[in-house]
């Protein structure tokens, strides 16, 4: 996702120079193309970064805080622990780096176009510094809290999401199951109160067999144990998200883990013959 947000950048006339931990990605984006994190960091008055977990954010981090001068700002668009990002606040903090938990929310089609959701969490000042930049590649981005609120935000975000695809295999597998045509099933259910974004789009790669992510069911298991760590510190109870991290996991072990979390589908039809 991090390509296509450069690429906004680069449009808007922004001056970028990007860095990949796995060389030969994005080779459109070679002409601004730093040699290395560390020339990078010394570069950039503002670094977003776009990688997978919490482990990645914090090794990265830990290196161009070595280069970055004082005052400069990180920008997290990556979805990590709530306790991570305030961990990273505080010890950028004390090196005198600014930080932002920035993580985002509407999937690779929303990177490409530009439609990104992102829920800041940090301080007022560093969030209305980048904001504009944010709007080069986001509909809407908002300070949702102080450090590590983008994150719980977005581990909300999550929680929502989970129990949008479980509602909407469960629902299509029933439908196939008592012998309902499933293509008007979700044509008629999505204009009605059942209606939802993973209808629109997952219920599409759903009736056409696409199983190639979108996002995939090992990212979305990450994020889950980042929302239910977070749902445990705070007493919140998240039963539905526990049962999609349960079913997900099936799928993950059965080795499907890059396939689209709408592979559900087919575990849900799959549970229904088990119980035959």
């Amino acid at each position: 996702m991090g390509a296509p947000m450069a690429g906004h950048l680069i449009k808007a006339g922004r001056t970028v120079q990007v860095w990949n931990r796995t060389p030969g990605r994005a080779p459109e984006l070679d002409s601004h193309r730093a040699p290395n994190l560390d020339s990078l960091g010394s570069w950039a008055d503002v670094v977003f970064l776009c990688i997978r977990g919490t482990d990645d954010v914090r090794a990265v981090c830990h290196d161009l805080a070595g280069t970055m001068c004082r005052d400069t700002l990180i920008v997290d668009h990556s979805t990590i622990s709530p306790s991570g990002a305030i961990e990273l606040h505080d010890w950028l903090g004390d090196r005198a780096i600014r930080f932002v938990d920035a993580p985002i929310t509407g999937g690779s089609m929303g990177a490409k176009v530009g439609t990104l959701t992102i829920f800041c969490g940090g301080d007022e000042a560093s969030i209305d510094q980048v904001k504009p930049i944010l709007s080069a590649y986001a509909k809407r981005s908002e300070r949702v809290g102080s450090k590590g609120a983008g994150q719980m935000m977005k581990a909300a975000n999550q929680i929502a999401v989970a129990g949008s695809l479980l509602a909407l295999c469960e629902s299509l597998s029933f439908a196939k199951k008592v012998g309902l045509d499933v293509v008007q099933t979700r044509e008629m259910l999505s204009g009605g109160a059942a209606g939802s974004w993973a209808f629109e789009h997952y219920g599409a790669k759903i009736l056409a067999g696409d199983w190639s992510p979108g996002f995939s069911i090992d990212n979305q298991l990450k994020d889950l144990v980042y929302a239910i760590e977070a749902a445990e510190e705070s007493h919140a109870a998240v039963p539905g998200t526990r049962l999609v991290q349960q079913l997900l996991g099936m799928l993950q072990t059965e080795g499907a883990g890059d396939k689209t979390t709408a592979l559900l589908y087919e575990k849900m039809l799959a549970l229904t013959h088990d119980h035959e």
